[in-house]
Formats: structure tokens, C-alpha cells, sequence
């Protein structure tokens, strides 16, 4: 079988197919693994709190987190149980604070805990808010060191990684797909689609169904060194009533810079990282409420990343879509894998590992 895309979600399918007996190759346009969202994020171990109940993003998560830590464990990548804190800074969005840890519970989240500012203080000595969502199972990673860890996986299980290599388009045969890329054909019994922000672009190549992946620019900045005491962990405001994304948050890495962001911005262009990025002063603008110490010269500029969503900017909410296509049976789709994909990267290679095996059967 045959897996397009070689980000955090490729490999850990890769891996999961080839732990289930599959041959299995891994077709990865660029010429290292997971140079795209997959390294382009904030690292954290989201817990479940944010997604529609009972929708593959919230079962997915919660699944996921649990099995990154062992994983992470396991395979000493750094990471960080540190929890999170989701502050309100009025009184007026009690309600709201409210809603959203009954949503967590709802998904499964059951160590959650509304606290008073007190508590906040205890953990956070500079950030200000009247009252805050305590949750203890969320966590940071760091990504590129779980993309190296798979890929050593996947070559310890006898995965083909097939770097540099792009898909020019395929057709179907009575025996499976037959790939035709830079390199050579392949004739797979099953493809996965895993391309992230080109899986649109793939699906079509292959004579799938249509559909249309929306890129999310999001840009970050850093604090300076002289200000990284001003955050211990993970700060982050009430989401975005937009549905759009969780707000300009903070985080605090495993190698102890902290990062402010990410920004949500819809654009055309899959590739373009840099041009009209968000001035410094709207992030410090965005945070200013959170973090009264910090001072406009506090800031520098940080890196930047596009998500793959699956919906357009009107729909509020976007789930993951992780299914046959509705027209070739040997071809599965792994679409609209924005966050909290790297959180549920692991679940989400067993789900298309089961999808094979049935398609196979």
C-alpha cells in the first residue's frame, strides 16, 4: 500500500500499516518528513476540550493525547504534562467559561476544574484573570523531535520512504491504483491521502472526489529572553467566538522560549509563510489583557505556519474528514487534519490502519 504525504500523519500511518502487516511505502514530496504543519505549530497536547461532542475531532483528541504521552514516553521525545490555564479576564464571560468546561466534560475531558484567580496566581504570577478553566492534561511536545522518532519507526518496520518524490497523477486498475511519480510507478492495492494542504490537489490527480482544502495562515511572535519569566506554561484566552481559531495564546516550549500566537488568517496561496505578516503590535495588543507586564519592546518576530481546514471561513466549525472516497473504493482520505492533528496524529493512524484492513478484507 501506498501513503501521500509524509508529515506527522503519513508517518504514523505508515507505521500503524506496517505494524498491521501491510508493505507499505511513504511518498513524501519534499526531501525530509514533516517540513509543513506538521513542524509549523504550537507543539501542544491538546486535551479535548474545544470540539463538538461525539465529532472525530473531540474522539480523535482524546484518544490521541493519551497515546502521544505514552509515545512520547516511551521514546523519550520532550514534552511537558503542564497543564493549561483558559482565563477569563471579566466577569462577564463567566458564562462562557462555563459553557466550555461543560463541553470538555461532555468530550470526555473529565479533570477539568474552574478556578478562581488565586489559583491563577499560584501558577502564573504575571498574568491576570478573574477566574480560569485548570486543565491538567494538557501539554507541549516538541514536534520536530516526534517526526524524527516516527520516521525512525517506520524504517525500523521496513517502510520505503520515497523523499523528493511527487505524484504526478493515477488511475485505477482491477488490482489497486497505479501511481505514476517523479521517480517510478507504483502499483499500490490501497493509497492513503494524507497531502495536508495538497490533498484537494491529490484526490483530483488520482480521479477522487472533489473537494477544496482552505489554507489558514497563522503567524507568531516570541518573547525576548528577558521576558521569558513572565510565562511558566500555557496561557490561553476563551476561543474565538468566530470559530476560526483559540486566540493568541502562550506557550511556553520545551526548550523554554515562549511563543505568542497563532494568528488565523484565510488566504489563497498553500506556500506563502511570510508576505503581509501581523505586526508585532497585534500581538501584544492580543495579550495585554492576559499579561499586563509585558511591554511592546518585550516582543520579537516568530515563525509562521498554514493549516490544511476543511471548510471555508463561514462554517464555524470543521471536522476532520477520515473515510473512503465516495467513488474509488482503494483510495482513503485523511482531510482537513488542521488542530488538533498533531495532538490525535496517533489515533488517527489507527482509524486509517482499520480503514485498510476493511478495505482489504
Amino acid at each position: 500500500m501506498a501513503i501521500i504525504g509524509g508529515g506527522v500523519i503519513g508517518l504514523a500511518a505508515a507505521c500503524a500499516t506496517a505494524n498491521r502487516g501491510h508493505t507499505t511505502c511513504l511518498i513524501e514530496r519534499h526531501p525530509r518528513n514533516g517540513l509543513e504543519a506538521s513542524t509549523h505549530n504550537s507543539g501542544v497536547i491538546h486535551a479535548g476540550i474545544y470540539y463538538p461532542t461525539d465529532s472525530l475531532k473531540a474522539r480523535m483528541c482524546v484518544e490521541g493525547r493519551d497515546r502521544l504521552y505514552l509515545f512520547c514516553h516511551k521514546n523519550e521525545i520532550p514534552y511537558r504534562k503542564c497543564g493549561k490555564l483558559i482565563v477569563s479576564t471579566s466577569t462577564k464571560e463567566t458564562e462562557r467559561l462555563e459553557a466550555l468546561t461543560a463541553q470538555g466534560r461532555a468530550n470526555g475531558v473529565d479533570d477539568l476544574e474552574v478556578v478562581e484567580a488565586r489559583f491563577v496566581k499560584q501558577r502564573e504570577p504575571y498574568v491576570t484573570a478573574s477566574a480560569a478553566i485548570w486543565s491538567p492534561s494538557t501539554g507541549i511536545v516538541e514536534a520536530e523531535a516526534l517526526i524524527r522518532s516516527l520516521v525512525q519507526l517506520a524504517i525500523k518496520k521496513e517502510v520505503a520512504l520515497l523523499l523528493g518524490t511527487r505524484v504526478k497523477h493515477g488511475s485505477t486498475k482491477s488490482q489497486g491504483i497505479r501511481l505514476e511519480t517523479t521517480q517510478e510507478e507504483i502499483l499500490a492495492r490501497t493509497v492513503i491521502n494524507a497531502g495536508g494542504l495538497y490533498a484537494d490537489e491529490i484526490s483530483q490527480s488520482l480521479g477522487g472526489e472533489t473537494f477544496t482544502v482552505h489554507p489558514v495562515r497563522g503567524d507568531y511572535a516570541e518573547l525576548t529572553p528577558s521576558a521569558r519569566h513572565l510565562v511558566n506554561a500555557l496561557v490561553y484566552p476563551l476561543p474565538e467566538q468566530t470559530g476560526q481559531g483559540l486566540g493568541v495564546h502562550l506557550t511556553r516550549t520545551t526548550w523554554d522560549s515562549v511563543m505568542l500566537g497563532p494568528t488565523a488568517r484565510h488566504q489563497t496561496s498553500k506556500s506563502d509563510y511570510e508576505s503581509n505578516r501581523e505586526p508585532l503590535k497585534t500581538f501584544y495588543e492580543a495579550t495585554q489583557q492576559m499579561l499586563p507586564a509585558l511591554k511592546p519592546d518585550q516582543l520579537r518576530a516568530g515563525g509562521s505556519g498554514i493549516r490544511a481546514r476543511g471548510a471555508p471561513a463561514n462554517r464555524v466549525f470543521s471536522d476532520f474528514r477520515i473515510r473512503r472516497d465516495h467513488s474509488i473504493k482503494r483510495l482513503i482520505h485523511a482531510v482537513g487534519i488542521d488542530s488538533p492533528g498533531l495532538t490525535a496524529s496517533l489515533a488517527i493512524a489507527e482509524r486509517l490502519a482499520d480503514l485498510v484492513n476493511e478495505t482489504l478484507a
